[in-house]
């Protein structure tokens, strides 16, 4: 006999403690994910030497989690309603916990890339589905208190990532990176077990098993083209074209399929919507022009200002802070204001900090790099969060799961695509300054670095670089504001309230 979930939202809007216990649970599961993605990243050379192999090789332990993550994050949604959002957030744990001990243990690079796929399918399963059970259980009023709580291992990740895998690295063994995951998840399975409310499966149709090998292998395959950008100098090369036109002929044949069938495995209608159209529009352009842009900072210390990889990461952390400062200010308000009142102040603030970063030499002191960045953190908070809530808010709870899908695709996609257009510009310029193809502009300014007889002349040039590069960033993030306009200038209906003045939300069911 199915009955109502304690996890039900309440009256009031305040975060009960039933909603803070999930939102625990969550939040560490995406520590976990986020922080993985990072943390190897800084590894990638040690791993080099390790195993004795070539870079190119050595990518694809980044690359095959990063496809693996793209190829389970469209079934998520089918998934969630078919098998209950519990019993599938406790097995992408258990995933990335085999994952995470089977990488931690590989004694070789097959091995070690193998066992990364198994972490991506767990990982790539982790946030849409974390979304979703949080998004229910607050309950549409209270969308944006969650997802600001949810913002912050999203923003603190590339921030704390660095600064844990320089140091797990550098003090204990590379193998750590993997092995540091095992406690957090088996402390989040735990919780889980304990602490998520029950839901029985729905019905959710039948699998769209045609739907998946046209969209997972097509987002894939775009990722996969677009991430090889920078090695490749540009999008001419084969290797990034083909898998791009790939990609985008099985996208585009989905979408005409989806829109025919009656359940697709990535729901098209909700575009129907006004306010989440909107939303994805914005987050979009947001994610190309900001994450390209936040991924030029540590390379901009690490090369100009010859910092370490930890030295990096500490540098980023005033952005973490200013971001923290404004996430549960801006969590609040997007309950109770219109997400426009508090993006386009957000925008003021990415564009005039991405402003003063547009003006960095090899000599800019550092008061000023970390005001430019705290007030990013603050630019972030009022921004990233806020549009996702503004996706939901109008949506049916029975609609979470398919937004919560849709949501972390467009992320993940636009993500990719914001660093490989950022790292091909910044390539290109450093190769124009350097004399040599775009592919070795990287490589080229570090030589020349490196090299005592040309470094001040060196860090100069390489500064000239990331100050136009970040002129690109900008531009982007001033094309973000223009959908932003669009955006809900006043709260979301209320729901529906019974004759006692009780809100009338949808149960939760459990078995």
């Amino acid at each position: 006999m199915a009955t109502e979930s304690t996890a039900t939202a309440p009256k009031g809007d305040a975060l009960d403690a039933g909603v803070l216990k999930v939102a625990s649970v969550v939040v560490l599961g995406a520590i976990m994910a986020i922080l993985d993605t990072t943390v190897v990243n800084v590894a990638l050379q040690k791993l080099t030497i390790e195993f004795s192999t070539s870079f190119d090789v050595i990518q694809w332990v980044a690359t095959g989690y990063l496809l693996a993550l793209a190829t389970v994050i469209p079934v998520t949604g089918w998934a969630s309603d078919r098998f209950g959002t519990k019993r599938l957030y406790m097995l992408a744990i258990v995933l990335f916990l085999a994952g995470s001990m089977l990488a931690g243990a590989a004694w070789n690079i097959e091995t070690l890339i193998v066992f990364r796929v198994l972490q991506g399918f767990g990982g790539g399963m982790l946030m849409p589905c974390g979304m979703t059970i949080l998004t229910r259980a607050a309950g549409p009023q209270r969308i944006g208190r969650v997802m600001a709580v949810l913002g912050v291992p999203m923003l603190l990740g590339p921030i704390g990532g660095p600064i844990l895998g320089g140091w797990l690295v550098d003090a204990v063994s590379w193998r750590w990176i993997f092995f540091i995951n095992v406690p957090i998840g088996v402390v989040t399975l735990l919780l889980s077990w304990r602490l998520l409310p029950k839901d029985a499966p729905e019905p959710a149709g039948r699998f769209d098993f045609v739907g998946m090998l046209m969209v997972s292998p097509g987002l894939a395959a775009l990722i996969f083209g677009v991430s090889k950008v920078p090695s490749a100098g540009g999008f001419g090369a084969v290797e990034v074209w083909l898998p791009v036109l790939a990609g985008l002929v099985l996208l585009a044949g989905f979408v005409v399929r989806a829109l025919k069938v009656a359940n697709p495995l990535v729901d098209l209608r909700l575009f129907k919507n006004r306010a989440f159209t909107i939303a994805m529009v914005t987050m979009s352009l947001f994610f190309v022009a900001f994450l390209g842009g936040m991924m030029l900072l540590p390379t901009y210390f690490l090369l100009v200002r010859g910092e370490t990889t930890l030295h990096a990461g500490l540098l980023l952390a005033p952005q973490g802070f200013g971001a923290m400062i404004m996430m549960p200010i801006t969590g609040r308000l997007a309950d109770k204001v219109g997400a426009r009142k508090i993006v386009l102040p957000g925008m003021v603030l990415l564009v005039g900090s991405m402003a003063m970063l547009t003006q960095v030499t090899a000599t800019t002191p550092y008061w000023v790099l970390l005001s430019a960045l705290f007030v990013m953190g603050l630019g972030m908070g009022c921004t990233m969060m806020p549009i996702t809530t503004s996706a939901l808010q109008t949506l049916q709870p029975k609609d979470m799961a398919r937004a919560s899908t849709a949501t972390n695709i467009v992320q993940q996609t636009a993500g990719a695509i914001g660093s490989a257009v950022m790292a091909t510009i910044l390539a290109a310029l450093l190769a124009g300054k350097f004399g040599v193809p775009t592919a070795q502009g990287q490589l080229a300014a570090t030589a020349a670095i490196l090299n005592p007889a040309s470094h001040e002349a060196a860090t100069g040039l390489a500064a000239d670089a990331f100050s136009t590069t970040f002129v690109w960033s900008l531009v982007l993030v001033v094309l973000c504001v223009i959908p932003a306009l669009f955006l809900p200038k006043s709260r979301p209906a209320a729901p529906a309230v019974s004759e006692d003045g009780d809100e009338i939300t949808p149960p939760v069911l459990v078995h």
